[in-house]
């Protein structure tokens, strides 16, 4: 009979290949391509796979197969940051998907699990790229349907698949010209693989696993929730107090009575070493000391209850004022100038992120659901955030829709282009075609040996100039990289020049280059923005 493995085991693995991608994430981000300090492909799988972890902690002890999937895959897409971050959560919604009619883990629940990861996760992308993650895990479940099929036991079929991964990912860059190019291997890819390799090595105890960072473990006795209790309205006592107690003799009858003599809403609850304490009273300070007397305090909460009463109050006329609207605006945007200028033009919610953070899909979402309006579009601002954006159109219960921003100049444009009075479809039209119509550059300094657009050489620090995305300039200063952007963007065709100005911009820096580009191009309509993002310390649009 073939070895089985069964659910707890297969949590322990999860755990442990987490940790093995956050310890090795920074390795998986140095094989990226781009020599731009983007939110990397190792911090944004991580990160993913750290928010499943995270979903897996609130689970009871008793939990059964469907719900361990369902809080992986909740986890995996609420968490999801970047492409590589919900390609990854569709992989696991996948092989969540495919296990789901098999109590254990064997050789043929393999094979099923594989098989849906690889439909679900090619039908989320448009056009799959051969030498990607998509192909590792084409090739990896192609490795399980034949270990499926020759009968393997589930211990070799471990191995089969793994040895399969590492090998596809060594395919890569025959696949990829640009991997090629640079002398790397797929970093999504790779990334995948250590995970499968870890978790198998995890199930067939080659590694050393920590139950500690799940927290489900035979014998577990009730866990202690710390909610948000809203039950003070009409008590005579003014502060709320709610924390944990860690203590091996607390009778929680005799601290019951004592918390009656403090004030009202008293609760003790839980067992032996962890209880939930919550009373109503105007003496928190004697309420502290009597358990600190019996045991450890933590996780303290300690509200007025007098001015949260007013706070609410405040909120719910303030939320009764604002009307509520037919088109709402969700933008990512980092740097508080941006972010100005994006409320400004209208945005609602401004979701800090871009290059070096992705938000999530759960980031996203939540903006739309602060929204105050029949619909919600949303201005991802990044290439690598569009996907996480279009996850939110599914998941929202207010109707929602993705203008494909790359760029904050771009949402510019398609902000001024928007028709409050039109339908969502129609304004995703509009601004998306105002959107296109702008043409980007972005300065920014090289962090590693790479090439350009035309093949020419790239060294670590060098000034380089993107437009649209492409690696266009290459220099030793601020002003001559945009200066050389510029022809190549056809400035002397474009109307106006937006400039935002980064964090790290110096003063003098900025006016030196506005008289260049006055002097070079005096047809030009110039505006210059405090923009404030990091990293990037001219972005500039031409329309």
């Amino acid at each position: 009979m073939s070895k089985t493995y069964e659910p707890l085991q297969i949590l322990n693995a999860i755990a442990s290949a987490n940790n093995a991608l956050s310890e090795r994430k920074e390795e998986i981000n140095r094989l990226n391509v781009f020599p731009v300090p983007d939110g990397d492909t190792g911090t944004n799988m991580s990160l993913t796979i750290q928010s499943v972890i995270n979903n897996l902690k609130g689970l009871s002890p008793d939990a059964d197969g469907a719900e361990v999937r369902r809080a992986i895959v909740q986890g995996a897409l609420m968490g999801a940051r970047g492409n590589s971050g919900v390609i990854t959560s569709q992989i696991l919604r996948g092989l969540c998907e495919g296990s789901a009619e098999f109590s254990v883990l064997d050789t043929h629940a393999m094979a099923s699990a594989f098989k849906k990861a690889q439909e679900v996760a090619f039908q989320a992308v448009r056009k799959p790229v051969e030498g990607t993650i998509l192909t590792v895990l084409k090739d990896t479940a192609k490795a399980a349907q034949e270990a499926d099929r020759a009968d393997l036991d589930t211990d070799e079929a471990l191995e089969a698949i793994v040895t399969e991964a590492y090998a596809s990912v060594q395919r890569t860059p025959e696949l990829l010209p640009v991997l090629k190019e640079n002398g790397v291997v797929d970093a999504g890819g790779f990334g995948l693989a250590i995970l499968i390799d870890t978790f198998a090595a995890t199930l067939m105890g080659h590694a050393t696993v920590s139950v500690e960072e799940i927290m489900i473990e035979g014998g577990i006795g009730p866990k202690v929730e710390i909610e948000q209790i809203n039950d003070w309205e009409g008590s005579e006592y003014r502060y709320c107090n709610e924390f944990l107690v860690d203590s091996d003799d607390l009778d929680p009858e005799e601290a019951l009575d004592f918390l009656q003599t403090m004030g009202d809403c008293e609760l003790c609850v839980g067992a032996a070493p962890k209880f939930k304490v919550h009373v109503h009273s105007n003496t928190p300070d004697q309420v502290l000391r009597y358990f600190l007397d019996r045991g450890q305090i933590s996780e303290v909460h300690i509200h007025n209850m007098d001015l949260q009463s007013q706070d609410r109050a405040q909120k719910i006329a303030a939320d009764a004022e604002e009307a509520r609207k037919p088109l709402g605006f969700v933008a990512v945007a980092v740097g508080e100038g941006n972010a100005n200028i994006l409320k400004s033009l209208g945005v609602d919610v401004v979701v800090s992120g871009g290059q070096t953070m992705n938000p999530s899909t759960k980031d996203l979402l939540d903006a739309v659901n602060h929204v105050n309006a029949d619909a919600v579009i949303i201005l991802p601002n990044n290439s690598n955030i569009i996907m996480a954006a279009d996850s939110v159109c599914a998941l929202s219960d207010t109707p929602c829709g993705v203008v494909p921003t790359k760029s904050v100049p771009q949402s510019f444009a398609a902000l001024f282009a928007a028709m409050p009075d039109a339908s969502l479809e129609e304004n995703v039209e509009v601004m998306t075609e105002a959107a296109r119509e702008v043409k980007t550059g972005e300065v920014t300094t090289a962090i590693k040996d790479s090439k350009d657009a035309e093949g020419n050489p790239i060294k670590d620090g060098d000034v380089i100039g993107l437009a649209d995305g492409s690696i266009d300039a290459v220099g030793s200063s601020i002003e001559e990289v945009v200066m050389a952007l510029l022809p190549k963007m056809d400035a002397e065709d474009a109307d106006t020049m937006t400039i935002l100005c980064g964090e790290d911009l110096d003063e003098a820096v900025a006016d030196a280059l506005e008289a260049r580009i006055e002097e070079s191009y005096p047809e030009l309509e110039l505006d210059v923005q405090e923009g404030g993002q990091p990293l990037y310390p001219v972005v500039f649009s031409l329309e």
